[in-house]
């Protein structure tokens, strides 16, 4: 296997983020996207008090990622599973709650420089995208399989694609003749369809197709919809949750995830919040923070980050209901 470099993106300030919650011992963090697993040995070499739980649907990058923190010993655990799962991670461990979770969302390195994966559009390989290798549907069945109209709505939606419809006809034309299986294959097509003055712009012009396969292909926003919840529910009181998403649909989920744990459930019109009715979370983070010019020239990943993190400040409550007024 080739070995794939890897620079976590905004470490410091993800470090920095964690490092309240986890400043005690029996400290738990999850990092739900382990990947290579850089972020979790920076929170296990300055938070000495905390282990990691490392949650990732690769085989791959949990065996990297093993060997990498195998001197962390028992401090380091390793669990094969989807980050939707953390609730029946957890059961598994016994953990009732957590003072931590990260999320890194996106592809990670491993997956973007190891071609044999299908990841990336610079190197002609099989057209795979499956985090996980071992299971479900591949890029090429996405392409060969789905309608015109099917194609066009996740180019659009996932890769924010202008030109989704003559893409996806495209695809389908060309199929006729013989299946998709690989990159090149794709990129080509991609260079016929997409006009000159577009391809100038905006980076490579199979970034965008090759994203809205990749979130296709392993249904991220649907599991990305139900993790963060299950994260926030999993938090010890001061434990915190942090989000780099990469995706505008990404951030925008996250965002509205945080701002309903923040919001308290007083009527809008009572000019004061009662005792036992203050909101259980709050935000950390002023909005979604960004990786600075600095960063982003040594690791052009980090140009797209948008960070975001909540704590828990109060236990979980059996909370009144306020009584329905009849109000319109």
């Amino acid at each position: 296997m080739v070995s794939p470099s890897h620079v976590p993106v905004l470490l410091d300030r993800v470090v920095a983020l964690l490092a309240p919650a986890l400043d005690h011992d029996g400290a738990v963090l999850v990092d739900a996207t382990l990947g290579l697993g850089g972020h979790s040995e920076a929170v296990l070499a300055r938070c000495t008090l905390a282990r990691v739980v490392g949650i990732d649907r690769d085989p791959d990058a949990l065996a990297l990622a093993g060997e990498r923190l195998a001197a962390y010993g028992d401090r380091f655990t390793a669990v094969h599973a989807v980050y939707d799962e953390i609730p029946e991670v957890m059961a598994d461990l016994g953990l009732a709650q957590v003072d931590g979770v990260l999320f890194d969302l996106g592809v990670s390195s491993l997956q973007l420089d190891v071609s044999e994966r299908g990841f990336a559009y610079r190197t002609d390989s099989p057209l795979d995208m499956r985090m996980d290798g071992t299971t479900g549907t591949t890029a090429a069945d996405v392409l060969n399989t789905y309608s015109a109209g099917d194609l066009a709505r996740i180019l659009k939606e996932y890769g924010e694609e202008r030109f989704a419809r003559q893409i996806a006809r495209a695809v389908v034309k060309a199929r006729e003749s013989a299946p998709f299986t690989t990159s090149a294959q794709l990129v080509e097509l991609l260079y016929d369809v997409i006009p000159a003055p577009a391809r100038r712009t905006g980076g490579h012009p199979a970034k965008r197709t090759f994203q809205a396969l990749r979130m296709e292909v392993n249904d991220e926003l649907a599991v990305l919809r139900r993790a963060v919840p299950a994260a926030i529910d999993a938090l010890a009181v001061g434990g915190r949750v942090v989000v780099e998403s990469y995706h505008s649909l990404e951030d925008r989920l996250v965002k509205r995830a945080f701002v309903e744990a923040t919001r308290s459930d007083v009527p809008e019109d009572m000019p004061f919040v009662p005792e036992g009715h203050e909101p259980q979370f709050r935000l950390v983070t002023r909005g979604a923070e960004q990786a600075d010019a600095a960063e982003v020239e040594l690791n052009p990943r980090a140009a797209s980050v948008r960070l975001r993190a909540l704590e828990r400040v109060s236990a979980r409550t059996s909370r009144p209901t306020f009584p329905d007024t009849g109000a319109a």
